[in-house]
């Protein structure tokens, strides 16, 4: 009488968990689409030239305020790990995507920064132990090509500088994503409480950096107040918040292919706030970088029966 009853409640779990899970990733991709406003801001909002300052505005208030809002520090052997995560996820990320953002045209910075999904299906082979997926990486390649063919102009120019600070920031923030994913977060703690660890130990870290490389902070007028409180708060509080949730209870290639939004609101920015234009070659670039992204959110291939609870599994945090 009751083995028919397992297969209709088990298919109601099932239904139940894949809109948890299609909710969860459209929260989740929010993150890299407010990310994407970051170019602009940098460049129309910002004075020039204090990448380490922007960076340390967009991390420490906002990690201080998720410490204050829910009052919970980290424990035993999370001290060493949120510190590991912070450095990585914010410590070194901000600071190289203004670098990138203020010496590379938008567009190739934005292409820079579309290379993590390629980064993170390597990252996953010795930090996962999970298989070298020829899946994962060719539509990793498509979505970086594609949104190559969206935001990279014929007038293209290539800063040295600029550009080894765009792929280090994009393999900062694989690596961190990578480690989030292996560590999960612990059972008791919440996003918010998770995102305010790493938001205070990365502007911990950008502090000392900050005084030592650029001295006095500079002058903020209403323009540039008006911009960090939009990256701090809203870019950097919130958005990381719906980020290390998804990045903790999502399959990590899903997470890391959403990422390919963040350039393509940039450019859908250029064009209706700087006049850019997009043309047939952007359109075909969109289309790529957005197949990708669906294909990212698709379950990979099962080899043998035993592992169609995988997915469920990578769900759970470890």
């Amino acid at each position: 009488m009751t083995s028919p009853a397992v297969p209709r409640a088990s298919g109601g779990a099932g239904r139940g968990a894949r809109r948890g899970d299609l909710s969860r990733t459209a929260l989740t991709a929010l993150a890299p689409a407010v990310w994407g406003t970051t170019y602009v801001v940098t460049t129309e909002l910002l004075p020039p030239g204090h990448p380490l300052f922007g960076g340390l505005l967009r991390a420490l208030p906002a990690g201080l305020i998720a410490l204050a809002i829910t009052r919970t520090l980290p424990r035993g052997a999370w001290w060493g790990k949120a510190a590991v995560l912070g450095v990585l996820n914010i410590g070194l990320l901000f600071p190289l995507l203004f670098v990138a953002a203020e010496r590379l045209p938008g567009g190739v910075a934005a292409t820079l920064a579309a290379t993590q999904p390629l980064v993170v299906a390597l990252l996953a082979v010795p930090v996962l132990h999970e298989r070298l997926s020829a899946r994962r990486l060719i539509w990793g390649l498509v979505g970086a090509t594609g949104v190559g063919l969206v935001v990279i102009g014929p007038n293209a120019a290539f800063d040295g500088v600029g550009l080894v600070a765009g792929l280090a920031g994009a393999a900062a923030m694989a690596f961190g994503v990578t480690l989030t994913r292996r560590w999960g977060r612990p059972a008791d703690i919440g996003p918010t409480a998770f995102a305010g660890w790493q938001l205070t130990a990365g502007g911990l870290f950008l502090l000392p950096l900050t005084i030592l490389g650029e001295g006095p902070p500079p002058e903020i007028g209403p323009t540039a107040a008006l911009g960090y409180l939009w990256l701090g708060l809203v870019g950097g509080l919130i958005t990381f918040v719906l980020w290390f949730r998804g990045v903790t209870t999502l399959p990590l290639t899903s997470v890391a292919v959403l990422g390919l939004f963040s350039p393509l609101v940039a450019a859908v920015l250029g064009a209706a706030l700087l006049g850019q234009t997009l043309g047939p070659v952007q359109l075909l670039g969109f289309a790529l970088s957005l197949a990708a992204i669906v294909a990212g959110q698709l379950p990979e291939p099962t080899r043998s029966p035993t592992s169609v609870s995988h997915p469920t599994q990578e769900r759970t945090p470890r």
